[in-house]
């Protein structure tokens, strides 16, 4: 892991560590010891929940607030078993973001960033991947399952300017029968001693993986080539993805749907090595409940999120992965308090909530509020720079860093309202 940057404040204040016989090496090498998460699992809830009618709970809402373990934190009747797990789980009722409509506020959420059809910003995965480096021959930055409402939503979990290497693996459903992934199996007309040959590798890797970058620079490609031979030559890489290595019984815990599955393979990508892996089983229509939100929430929506994320956390303890795994549970916004005419929810920035879990985050508690009704933030603002630079923070990342573009314009790897840097929401980190 690379050295992290102290913020500015910080560093200034070092100039008086001499007098207490400390250098600035010393320093540095103190600040990235704080570091507290080597990878990070995005859970994402594609379409927007309803944060009234799951994580905080409104009585403008159709279902009862229930007690969890931890005093004080009531979520919707709808997880149940969250409810249990609240001491292993932190709450964020106050964030508020940008972008009124799916494509900019899932590129808002994604990137920190606004659209702006001047230039392409690289994803949170992608900057997480660049700053932490690879480790073992798995991918860093995988993105599960591939899109299904288009390139243009997979387009923005990807590296932008930054280079293909750090662009998202994406891979096939694995809640779907039969799953595999073809390109870490060679052509049955290629046996690996023949790929020892260079000729036979590079048309290897020209059908099997150049596909999969296309936008990517000449450079960039022959890193790509480069990972991808240390890929399908490495066995422990083809197990990360083998799900049949997986007990019955663990995989009807996460469930056996797309939801479940690409969160039981992110487990095994990031204990095999993967950097950052966006879970993204709720594709299509998903959390998008702008007409019976009551009835999508109760029988489809969040049972199978009760379910999943809390197979996740116990997993991820189980297997002493949890303190250095992070996990966000997030979609790209909330929903309205107030219900439409056709019975459903729309779309609201203003004010939503998400969870978080492991990988150096203070559990156990609900950060922020919101008005009587959801509407908007009562009481501690977060906005996506903050979780940004919270998230950099646990990860040893300087979150007051900055890349030039290719426009020669500066962008915020922490991207916060009104173009500042975010800040660390200091109530999250344990």
């Amino acid at each position: 892991m690379p050295h992290a940057k102290p913020s500015r404040r910080a560093f200034l204040s070092a100039g008086s560590l001499g007098f207490l016989g400390l250098t600035v090496r010393d320093y540095l090498a103190a600040e990235q010891a704080k570091a507290k998460a080597n990878s990070v699992i995005l859970f994402w809830l594609e379409g927007g929940p309803s944060h009234i009618d799951t994580f905080d709970p409104k009585p403008n809402s159709n279902f009862k607030p229930i007690s969890t373990n931890v005093a004080g934190i009531q979520v919707s009747e709808l997880l149940p078993k969250i409810a249990r797990k609240m001491d292993k789980l932190a709450l964020v009722r106050s964030m508020h973001t940008r972008g009124n409509d799916h494509p900019q506020a899932t590129h808002y959420v994604v990137t920190g960033h606004e659209i702006n059809p001047a230039m392409q910003f690289p994803s949170l995965g992608s900057i997480v991947t660049k700053e932490l480096g690879p480790r073992n021959a798995v991918p860093a930055h995988v993105l599960v399952p591939k899109w299904d409402r288009g390139r243009q939503y997979e387009d923005y979990f990807r590296a932008s300017f930054l280079g293909g290497e750090y662009d998202p693996m994406c891979i096939p459903d694995p809640g779907k029968p039969n799953f595999e992934v073809t390109e870490l199996a060679l052509p049955k007309s290629v046996s690996e001693m023949a790929v020892e040959s260079r000729s036979a590798f590079l048309k290897t890797v020209d059908s099997r993986y150049r596909a999969l970058n296309e936008m990517a620079e000449h450079a960039d490609l022959d890193a790509y080539t480069a990972q991808a031979w240390k890929m399908i030559l490495t066995p422990a890489v083809r197990d990360a993805f083998d799900l049949s290595k997986e007990p019955e019984k663990l995989k009807e815990r996460y469930g056996k749907d797309s939801i479940g599955q690409s969160a039981l393979l992110a487990r095994r990508l990031v204990e095999a090595g993967s950097r950052f892996v966006t879970a993204a089983g709720y594709h299509g229509s998903s959390w998008d409940t702008h007409s019976n939100n009551d009835v999508s929430h109760r029988d489809r929506l969040a049972p199978t999120l009760d379910r999943t994320l809390t197979a996740l956390v116990d997993d991820l303890e189980e297997r002493g992965l949890l303190e250095t795994t992070l996990v966000v549970a997030m979609g790209e916004f909330g929903r309205t308090p107030l219900i439409n005419p056709n019975l459903g929810r729309d779309h609201w920035p203003n004010c939503w909530s998400l969870a978080l879990t492991g990988g150096g985050i203070k559990t156990g508690q609900a950060v922020g509020a919101s008005d009587d009704k959801g509407y908007n933030v009562a009481d501690r603002v977060v906005t996506m720079g903050d979780l940004y630079a919270t998230i950099y923070k646990l990860l040893g990342i300087d979150w007051e860093k900055e890349y030039m573009s290719p426009i020669g314009r500066p962008v915020k790897i922490a991207n916060s309202l009104e173009d500042r840097t975010g800040e660390p929401v200091d109530e999250l980190i344990a």
